[in-house]
């Protein structure tokens, strides 16, 4: 995402991104890389750590609501998701701090792989379809990133196809919008958007009611970024932050 700071008058400079990587998000993409490879090289371990639901329901492979967000399908399906969750997460990550931002990225990621599992005890064709599928990727947990990212930041510019600026608020419901409709179309791709739908629907939920439960709430959240801005113009202007007995520090 490109954006403009000045480091002063009449000079600008432009930065394509969020920044410098986090921690948490670091983390994340090496696990993603990791496995990725890792499948590459042994690809029979797909169908043991990707996500299906009959394999979960019958207490056979327990462990893939969680694995399956580190598999992926492609070079090009890990690469979306990789760019996402750099331009997206690290944001978040330093308004959340490394241990709610990994709490919330696995809390969307495993309701994603729950509404999958729920989908597949539908009755019907699209039922039986995702009992069986082997769904893979990070996409759930993603959708969840953009859900915050669009409550956090709602007028912030997203440039599709980097040309078009649209608000991310606005970009978050025209790909909510698009999940939903391929959820409900009873084909292999709809298994991979209710994955992306339930992701989105559950982060937008857990954000907007976790006020009091061991996570900063929306106001609190709102606060600590007008704070981080504060600080940085302050470091970028030299401007002390002055008090009671600070008069030797330089003020501007």
């Amino acid at each position: 995402m490109p954006y403009s700071s000045s480091s002063s008058p009449g000079s600008a400079v432009y930065q394509f991104g969020p920044g410098p990587i986090t921690p948490a998000v670091k983390a994340l993409l090496y696990a993603n890389v990791g496995m990725f490879v890792l499948t590459w090289i042994a690809p029979g371990l797909v169908p043991l750590l990707g996500l299906q639901p009959v394999a979960v329901v019958l207490g056979l492979r327990l462990w893939q609501p969680v694995t399956y967000m580190f598999i992926h399908a492609g070079l090009e399906h890990i690469l979306f998701n990789m760019l996402a969750l750099w331009m997206f997460g690290v944001e978040l990550e330093r308004l959340w701090g490394r241990r709610f931002f990994y709490r919330y990225y696995f809390l969307t990621g495993v309701g994603a792989a729950a509404t999958t599992i729920l989908l597949g005890l539908l009755p019907g064709q699209l039922g039986a379809t995702m009992w069986y599928s082997v769904t893979v990727g990070a996409s759930g947990a993603i959708y969840g990133l953009l859900a915050a990212y669009a409550l956090y930041f709602p007028n912030r510019p997203i440039y599709i196809w980097f040309l078009f600026p649209i608000p991310s608020k606005v970009f978050v419901l025209i790909m909510g919008a698009i999940a939903f409709m391929s959820s409900v179309s009873g084909n292999q791709g709809g298994i991979a958007n209710s994955a992306h739908l339930g992701g989105l629907v559950i982060g937008y939920l857990y954000l907007k009611n976790m006020g009091g439960r061991g996570g900063p709430g929306l106001d609190e959240i709102k606060y600590r970024y007008a704070k981080w801005r504060m600080n940085r113009l302050r470091r970028r202007f030299d401007v002390h932050a002055g008090g009671r007995h600070d008069w030797n520090g330089r003020v501007h």
